[in-house]
């Protein structure tokens, strides 16, 4: 069966093969495994299914179908108010399965670390598009529940300078938290800037380091875009945190 190699993928090829995703074990594959056979057996259909490996060692993974916006400009539905209230349910939903879980390892939660809306898959009715399921899981690892919530604010309410301002940017991460639910507000806009201080030099330091997926990603401007988020969240800090906190 011909393979289809699948857009993203900047650090690990991804390819469809008829009704299945291969790609080349991740770095934490063993912990990414017992997880997504959790969900399974859990019944929570916002992930893929592993399904084994193959001839060349690469993973199986069942294809989720939909349509992930990979490029920007996104689709008007992609990032309607809807489906960010879906977004933080869904994040709400895997948070509570996992909860007091050995997968938490004594954390509070299993965390996805890298929720966007390049690793979200959208499907509806009538050709309209509302997030599903979340892809790529290769950075989970046990967690805090605010490290997930920070992350999808960062990438999904705009906390950067390509965002629609600060005052819609804290009024999409308010509605994210709203839907999610109980955290802790007041820890939500440092945990932003350590996530965002944490990915552009993880990029820079693995580039330095000859890792091919690095230099890649910082050839494309990924650490200086991330960078630039940086200082844009931290020069607005006390703003957003007023709006968050209901004091604005």
């Amino acid at each position: 069966m011909a393979e289809e190699l699948l857009p993203g993928g900047r650090v690990n090829e991804v390819v469809r093969v008829g009704a299945t995703v291969r790609r080349r074990p991740p770095e934490r594959a063993a912990y990414t495994r017992r997880l997504l056979g959790f969900f399974e057996r859990c019944g929570w259909s916002g992930a893929p299914r592993f399904l084994g490996t193959d001839d060349r060692g690469r993973e199986v993974l069942g294809f989720v179908e939909g349509h992930v916006p990979w490029r920007i400009p996104r689709a008007p539905d992609v990032d309607a108010d809807e489906s960010l209230v879906r977004v933080a349910k869904l994040v709400r939903e895997f948070h509570d399965l996992t909860a007091g879980t050995a997968l938490a390892a004594g954390s509070e939660v299993a965390c996805h670390n890298d929720l966007s809306p390049k690793n979200t898959v959208y499907r509806g009715p009538d050709g309209g598009r509302r997030p599903v399921a979340f892809i790529d899981w290769d950075a989970a690892a046990p967690g805090e529940r605010v490290h997930d919530v920070a992350h999808a604010c960062w990438q999904y309410a705009g906390l950067g300078p390509d965002g629609a301002g600060v005052a819609e940017a804290a009024r999409r991460a308010r509605l994210l938290c709203d839907a999610y639910g109980a955290i802790d507000r007041r820890r939500l806009i440092g945990t932003v800037l350590w996530w965002q201080d944490r990915c552009w030099r993880g990029i820079e330091a693995g580039a330095a380091a000859g890792d091919p997926a690095m230099a890649g990603l910082r050839e494309s401007g990924a650490a200086r875009a991330v960078r630039e988020a940086w200082r844009w969240v931290d020069r607005h800090r006390g703003e957003l945190e007023a709006r968050l906190s209901d004091r604005r």
